[in-house]
C-alpha cells in the first residue's frame, strides 16, 4: 500500500506523512531532504543552484549528508526548489523515490510530485495545503530555535517564491493529482489535522476495498 502525500512548503504535509507512516506501520520517505541534499551540495561544491549542470552533479551527495542539519535552514530549503526545476535532476532522483515507494508492504512518502509522477498508482493521495500567511506563521515559529533573525515577512516573501516556481516549473510541476483528497489545514492545529488526515485516509481505504 503506498500513501503519496503532496503539498507546498509548510503545509503540514510532513508531519501528517510522518503520522501516518506510524499509523499504519509503513516506511516514510521525505523526498524533499532529497532535493534540499542536492541543493546544498551544490553550494558545498562552489556551484550554482539555477545551474543544470552543476546540479545534476550535485544528485551523487554522500547518504551522510542526509543528516545533515544544515540541510533544515530557509536557505536550503530555496537552494531546493531552485534545483528541483532541472528535469535532469527529477530523473535522477526519480528511480531512488520509486524503488522506496515500491518496496514490498508499501510506503508513505511525501513531496510534491508523488501523486502525479512518482507514485500514481498510490492507493491514496493526500494533497495537503494552506493560506500563505499560516504557512509563513509555522515556518517562522519552527525557525525561531534555529534562524531567529529570519523575519515573518522575509520567510512569508520566500514561500511566495517558491509557491510561484514550484507550480511554474515545466517538469514536474506542484498540483494535486486528479484524484487526490485536497485537505486545507489553514484553521487546524498540528493534533487536529493529523487526526483529520488518518480519518479521511482510513476512509478512503474502506471505500476502495483496500483496508
Amino acid at each position: 500500500m503506498i500513501i503519496a502525500v503532496d503539498g507546498p512548503t509548510a503545509s503540514g504535509k510532513g508531519t501528517i506523512a510522518k503520522a501516518l507512516a506510524d499509523h499504519f506501520g509503513l516506511p516514510h520517505l521525505d523526498t524533499g531532504l532529497l532535493y534540499r541534499a542536492v541543493g546544498r551540495q551544490v553550494m558545498l561544491s562552489g556551484g550554482e543552484a539555477d545551474d543544470p549542470r552543476a546540479a545534476l552533479a550535485a544528485c551523487s551527495f554522500p547518504d551522510s549528508l542526509l543528516a545533515d542539519p544544515d540541510l533544515r535552514t530557509e536557505e536550503t530549503g530555496g537552494l531546493a526548489s531552485r534545483v528541483s526545476v532541472h528535469p535532469a535532476v527529477r530523473q535522477a532522483l526519480f528511480e531512488r523515490q520509486r524503488a522506496f515507494a515500491t518496496q514490498a508492504g508499501g510506503a508513505v512518502l511525501d513531496g510534491r510530485d508523488i501523486g502525479t509522477v512518482i507514485a500514481p498508482d498510490a492507493a491514496v493521495k493526500l494533497f495537503v495545503t494552506a493560506s500563505v500567511s499560516a504557512r509563513a506563521h509555522r515556518r517562522w515559529l519552527e525557525m525561531q530555535g534555529r534562524e531567529p533573525a529570519v523575519t515573518l515577512d522575509e520567510i512569508e516573501r520566500d514561500i511566495a517564491r517558491r509557491d510561484a516556481r514550484d507550480m511554474g516549473r515545466a517538469d514536474a510541476p506542484l498540483r494535486a493529482a486528479p484524484d487526490a483528497l485536497v485537505f486545507d489545514t489553514t484553521h487546524f492545529g498540528r493534533d487536529q489535522a493529523v487526526a483529520e488526515a488518518i480519518a479521511a485516509v482510513e476512509q478512503a481505504l474502506r471505500s476502495s476495498g483496500s483496508a
